[in-house]
């Protein structure tokens, strides 16, 4: 009776450990999916926003000061572009930035990298209006702590706001703060070299 006491004993420990390994394996491999699951998923998510045609000389660096377009929309989407880039911010009519020959030139590699810019245009609005569009675009990037997104002022624009990423367009007529924030959080950095800062 001793005996069989003591292989009892190693069976019920021989179970446990069994138990434990089935356990910690399927719990590693519910980690793997969800991390799979994960990336997959803003890797296929959808995009939001008008899809433009990459463009196919997108990557090609031009000397800055020279014309790097044309662009197959306006605002730019890809193209060719300067090996520089704009900081982060918000750049108003008067900023040293907007006064550049070819600002998109500059802005066409913060696409390259991943970011997000607010196109604006101030002549199609009133003072008041122009103010407080400014104000929710503002709103919207303090919301991303201003990581990656870049507001400029465009008087080219048929629309007072257009929101572009890289291949991506959102036109706004009216801002909607649920819409321009889903287009900054779906396609910052989905571009080339979104590891680049």
């Amino acid at each position: 009776m001793g005996k069989r006491s003591i292989r009892e004993v190693q069976r019920e420990k021989t179970r446990r450990r069994k138990r434990r390994s089935k356990l910690i394996g399927a719990g590693i491999g519910i980690i793997v999916l969800a991390v799979a699951g994960f990336f997959g998923w803003s890797t296929l998510r959808p995009s939001i926003g008008e899809k433009i045609p990459i463009m196919a000389n997108a990557g090609k660096h031009v000397e800055p000061g020279s014309d790097p377009g044309p662009f197959n929309s306006n605002p730019p989407t890809s193209g060719r572009h300067y090996g520089q880039e704009y900081d982060a911010g918000f750049y108003d009519e008067n900023s040293q930035q907007a006064q550049a020959l070819y600002p998109e030139g500059y802005l066409g590699h913060n696409l390259e990298h991943g970011y997000v810019i607010f196109w604006y245009n101030c002549d199609l609005l009133d003072e008041s209006g122009c103010e407080t569009l400014k104000d929710q675009i503002q709103g919207v990037m303090d919301k991303y702590s201003g990581f990656k997104v870049i507001a400029f002022p465009s008087d080219s624009l048929d629309a007072p706001l257009v929101m572009a990423s890289w291949g991506q367009l959102l036109r706004f007529e009216t801002f909607d703060e649920r819409l321009a924030s889903q287009f900054v959080k779906v396609n910052r950095n989905r571009a080339p070299e979104p590891n680049a800062e």
